[in-house]
């Protein structure tokens, strides 16, 4: 049996870089433990603050949220939480966009961009933790 190809195996005459570069494989390893980690992060968030709440509606009010961020431990799962939602979400719009086939140029662009954005986002949400954790 023989096999027809349609499509050449080179890259397209008038592009100088290749169609499309596989992602690495330790930003898949990256993307997979962040989906793992936020499996077990959200279980413990949504329990924490919707399951175990005992006002009507599953939510805390204001005071609420103080007394539960008051304890280290809590601290430190939402920030993780944060980082890991990040990180993940941001490989995943990278992923996406670089299935758009951009050029070497606009990838890097596209990388700072990310990280730039990953950065700001992580520090304003530490600061928000920091702000509700300095008040509790």
């Amino acid at each position: 049996m023989s096999t027809v190809r349609t499509r050449p195996e080179t890259t397209h005459p008038r592009r100088r870089h290749p169609t499309r570069t596989p992602r690495s494989a330790r930003e898949w390893r990256i993307t997979a433990l962040t989906g793992v980690a936020l499996l077990l992060l959200v279980t413990i968030h949504m329990v924490a603050h919707h399951f175990v709440v005992e006002d009507v509606g599953g939510l805390r009010d204001y005071d609420q949220v103080l007394e539960y961020i008051s304890t280290p431990v809590i601290i430190t799962i939402e920030a993780f939480f944060l980082l890991f939602v990040t990180v993940h979400a941001l490989l995943g719009v990278r992923g996406v966009l670089y299935d758009l086939d951009p050029s070497p140029g606009a990838r890097r662009w596209i990388d700072r961009g990310l990280v730039v954005l990953g950065l700001a986002t992580i520090a304003y949400g530490y600061f928000l933790i920091g702000t509700l954790a300095s008040r509790a």
